[in-house]
């Protein structure tokens, strides 16, 4: 029994520092599936996301939704604390007799709280080692719990300036493309004389966010749950946007930057399915077609008004439809998993933009 129990305290204490490296030091994505991180976010995020749609007013349920990507570290760090103590603590239970304690006959809590102690630096004194190898493990713990917060803790800051830099072309898509963003206004906004170098460029800096999201969000999978400040924005329906006007383009626009669109296109699907691979999904066929037919015939109609015509016929819809199956089962996994809503091809209502308000 003591061996095992020592057997199973080592095991513990690998796992939760191969964890740490995993997640805080690795930039690479790690798709394993038996993790103890991906088990934390997903018996965390589903239960409260789900308490959240039932229990909170439509209007409040983003406030809330936004309180989970900020608190999860600490509170996964909480459990990887919770996982290491107990590892330790079956380490001293096995090796109870080479320690000084209090009267009384010390128990499993005895040696769990020694080794809560420990791993916290306290350095309280009231049970104390007896032989070496158990102050070589003392000291090794007391090492180990300050170098694996100070870690994790440092790991903090990284987040919020990935999470700032994310969100500055998602602010600025605002005036590019409405609230919330559809391919359609994207592209009826540079449709004047100068739009098309405007909008070339533009395509270009969304090839670069794209990359940088996969980077980030590839070696920090908690940046996915970070939401955006305004309610009618998010990451996700930011990068939906660009596929749908890069498919537009691809299709065929007169006029427009089609070599520049496929490289933003190749760069944005990429992101989105490997997100998909790194949060253990499958791809999902949506509940509904973001594109019937008379959508279809309704963004026609509204790049004509633009004096943009998109090619018509049979193969320019099967060109259209094999390019949306390319991304859309990817991102409709995303949106179901993170409770985040996918833009719409064409605004339905026109309606205050967030840089047109004001208290």
């Amino acid at each position: 029994m003591k061996t095992l129990s020592a057997l199973l305290g080592v095991a513990l204490i690998l796992v939760v520092l191969w964890e740490g490296f995993e997640t805080v030091v690795l930039p690479r994505k790690v798709t394993r599936r038996a993790r103890l991180t991906r088990v934390f976010y997903r018996y965390t995020w589903r239960p409260f996301a789900t308490m959240v749609e039932r229990v909170v007013s439509i209007k409040h349920q983003e406030t809330f939704l936004s309180f989970f990507g900020p608190l999860s570290p600490p509170l996964l760090l909480g459990v990887w604390a919770g996982v290491m103590v107990l590892g330790f603590g079956l380490l001293y239970w096995t090796a109870g007799s080479t320690f000084k304690v209090p009267e009384g006959t010390p128990t499993f809590l005895t040696y769990l709280y020694l080794s809560g102690t420990t791993f916290f630096t306290l350095g309280l004194g009231d049970i104390t080692p007896n032989s070496t190898l158990t102050r070589c493990l003392t000291v090794v713990e007391a090492g180990l719990g300050f170098g694996f917060l100070a870690l994790v803790l440092s790991h903090l800051p990284a987040l919020n300036q990935s999470f700032a830099r994310r969100e500055v072309l998602i602010s600025l898509l605002d005036a590019r493309a409405g609230s919330p963003p559809t391919a359609v206004e994207l592209l009826q906004r540079h449709s004047d004389e100068y739009g098309m170098n405007a909008l070339r460029q533009l395509l270009h800096e969304w090839e670069h966010w794209s990359a940088e999201l996969l980077e980030s969000h590839l070696s920090y999978p908690v940046l996915a749950y970070f939401r955006s400040q305004h309610d009618n924005q998010s990451w996700l329906a930011a990068l939906t946007t660009i596929l749908d006007s890069c498919a537009l383009i691809i299709v065929g626009l007169e006029g427009t930057c089609e070599r520049q669109a496929e490289l933003t296109f190749a760069m944005t699907r990429h992101a989105v399915v490997d997100l998909v691979m790194v949060f253990g999904r499958q791809p999902q066929k949506p509940d509904h077609d973001r594109l019937p037919e008379d959508e279809l015939a309704r963004v026609r109609a509204a790049l004509a008004e633009a004096s943009l015509r998109l090619r018509e016929g049979p193969d320019a819809d099967k060109r259209l439809t094999e390019l949306r199956q390319m991304y859309e089962h990817h991102v409709y996994a995303l949106s179901k998993l993170l409770r985040m809503r996918l833009p719409s091809w064409i605004q339905k209502s026109r309606r205050a933009e967030n840089w047109q308000t004001s208290s």
